[in-house]
């Protein structure tokens, strides 16, 4: 049955082999992110050469996580022509990369056959599903984990049918 999550950050301690994440949404309204998006906007840029002006904490966690072996794999399905905030989000993914996810872009007009669970969502080492909720305008609204099988099940199996399907970062041109 879901139920409240703890912590991302506690949900990603605990995991030992695999997180993965898939994002359908072509935009996102997070406060936390709100400054780097406007910064984005006047024409800031990461500077590639100095690991001091990317995302933190986030890409310290991601480091430590995969420093201790958890494969670390994104999936973004995408409108094409991308959103201003996709356009911002893919800016910004050699950060990501570099910090150790491997990530991925799946134009939403291939993804039309696939079965896809209503929400974006994490799995951690194939046991725990952590859905994220999102308002229309992309407000973020909180998040469930659940551990039934079966939900676990169809997002493992949504999360690697787009992995196959969709195009390696470092492939993907906007």
């Amino acid at each position: 049955m879901p139920q409240s999550a703890p912590p991302f950050a506690e949900l990603l301690a605990n995991c030992r082999q695999s997180a993965v994440h898939l994002e359908m949404r072509d935009s996102y309204d997070d406060p936390d992110e709100a400054p780097r998006v406007a910064a984005w906007e006047s024409g800031y840029r990461p500077d590639p050469d100095d690991r001091s002006t990317w995302w933190r904490p986030w890409l310290d966690m991601v480091s430590e996580a995969v420093g201790r072996g958890v494969e670390f794999r994104r999936a973004r399905i995408v409108s094409e022509p991308v959103s201003q905030y996709t356009q911002y989000l893919y800016d910004g993914t050699f950060a990501n990369v570099a910090a150790g996810e491997q990530i991925r872009w799946l134009p939403r007009r291939q993804a039309s056959d696939l079965a896809l669970p209503g929400n974006d969502f994490w799995v951690f080492d194939g046991r725990l599903v952590r859905f994220g909720y999102f308002s229309g305008d992309g407000t973020y609204l909180g998040d469930e984990v659940d551990d039934r099988a079966d939900v676990v099940r169809l997002c493992v199996d949504a999360f690697e049918t787009v992995w196959d399907r969709a195009v390696p970062h470092a492939d993907y041109k906007i």
